[in-house]
């Protein structure tokens, strides 16, 4: 395994070198000359002097005094080489088709390397594919994690979710066997999620499987367990759209979208340096919490309502795109994402109402893997360890704290089957 991964990054290196894999790689001294300081903090006392680099919605909850922004220094996050040698020896053939959530020749990494322009009018639509395809492993467990829902103008907890969660590539595997795709799978998925909530009580054994087609314009497919009527039913698209369990979260927002692709028109705005919640762990302030199984702190929370995640946030190129319901009765009008340019993942994001105006404000934060657990290190992934949505219409939000482990070895495809579900309620 050593062998082959330094193979990849020679290989890469040379790619790089004849610019086939521009798209992995950011200005890294650039950045550091731009941005502030490490260590700088961004308070409502300084921050007209900072407005260039932090989205304008973001600088008024820091007006506000709701919240302060620690700035970190810079890094590279590459994926893993299997990734980028894949994007080098794949991509080329990739193209949208012309109905829309149509793929074409798509096999791994990342479908659309090359940097978008404003003039393609599917640019956006290219953005969101990557994004789906971003490299997250070929799996990943979250043996703990933990739902706060707090209200923001009392500045009080009001109740707290525990759950778990596991996630598992079917196809487009890189790193992982079975490469490039699993043996068995008959609904034809790129991927699934499987949720279980532990605690409290009341809706303890609440499970929910989420399906992912390869073929995006198939119908969507999820089931949740509820253990009140000891009934596993069918997620109807409308209910992805409702709130999850009575958080300001909804199953659509999973993954800072979780919907069809063909759902949305992708509209790309532009590219941009931004601040984003991109930070080591080792290097922020964690909570007292620790994990139950493994040496792990979790990352704390603070600022108004302890809805910010307390981190730092470092200048990152980013693409902005934005997505707009086809669906009439969708409740929202629009969403807004910061692509990270290297990752192509969204860590941040603006979520708009029917009536065009802003509702929520969704941040996912990301650690180095290699400054997370031992487990994680050159895996590549962008680790998601601390995420809030922020209802700024009823000043409400839900905090996450998670620990996630990528790319296990034990991982097997029937426990993503319906079935499994059908089995809590017997």
């Amino acid at each position: 395994m050593i062998i082959l991964l330094m193979s990849l990054a020679a290989e890469i290196i040379l790619a790089e070198e004849a610019g086939f894999l521009d798209s992995f790689s950011i200005d890294i001294e650039m950045l550091v000359k731009e941005s502030p300081p490490a260590g700088t903090i961004i308070s409502s006392e300084n921050v007209t002097d900072f407005v260039q680099i932090i989205d304008p919605i973001l600088v008024k909850q820091i007006q506000l005094g709701d919240v302060t922004l620690t700035v970190g220094e810079p890094f590279n996050l590459y994926p893993h080489p299997a990734y980028m040698e894949a994007t080098r020896q794949l991509s080329a053939g990739v193209r949208l088709g012309a109905e829309k959530g149509e793929l074409i020749n798509y096999q791994a990494g990342r479908p659309f390397p090359a940097k978008p322009a404003l003039e393609d009018d599917r640019a956006g639509e290219k953005i969101a594919w990557n994004m789906r395809h971003a490299y997250g492993g070929d799996n990943g467990v979250i043996p703990e994690m933990y739902w706060y829902f707090n209200d923001m103008k009392r500045e009080r907890l009001e109740k707290t979710l525990e759950f778990s969660a596991k996630r598992m590539n079917f196809m487009h595997r890189v790193v992982m066997d079975p490469k490039p795709e699993v043996k068995r799978n008959s609904y034809f998925l790129q991927s699934a999620i499987h949720l279980e909530v532990h605690d409290p009580p009341d809706v303890s054994k609440t499970a929910l499987l989420l399906y992912y087609k390869e073929d995006d314009r198939k119908v969507e497919q999820g089931w949740m367990y509820v253990p009140l009527l000891r009934r596993v039913r069918r997620i109807a698209t409308q209910q992805k759209t409702d709130a999850f369990l009575g958080s300001d979260i909804m199953i659509e927002d999973f993954l800072g979208y979780s919907g069809r692709i063909m759902d949305m028109k992708w509209n790309y705005i532009g590219e941009t340096k931004v601040l984003l919640p991109v930070y080591r762990h080792d290097s922020v302030e964690l909570a007292e919490k620790e994990a139950r199984r493994l040496d792990y702190q979790f990352v704390g929370f603070g600022g108004r309502g302890n809805c910010y995640p307390n981190i730092t946030w470092q200048l990152r190129d980013a693409y902005i795109i934005e997505a707009i319901p086809y669906r009439d009765n969708h409740p929202l009008s629009k969403r807004r994402f910061y692509v990270d340019t290297q990752t192509n993942i969204a860590t941040y994001g603006l979520i708009y109402d029917r009536a065009g105006e802003l509702w929520k404000i969704a941040i996912g934060g990301v650690s180095h893997p290699d400054s997370h657990l031992a487990q994680n290190a050159q895996s590549g992934v962008p680790i998601l360890d601390s995420s809030v949505m922020i209802d700024v219409q009823s000043r409400h939000c839900t905090t996450i704290q998670m620990v996630t482990l990528v790319n296990q070895k034990k991982m097997r495809e029937k426990d993503y089957h319906p079935g499994v579900l059908n089995e809590r309620g017997t």
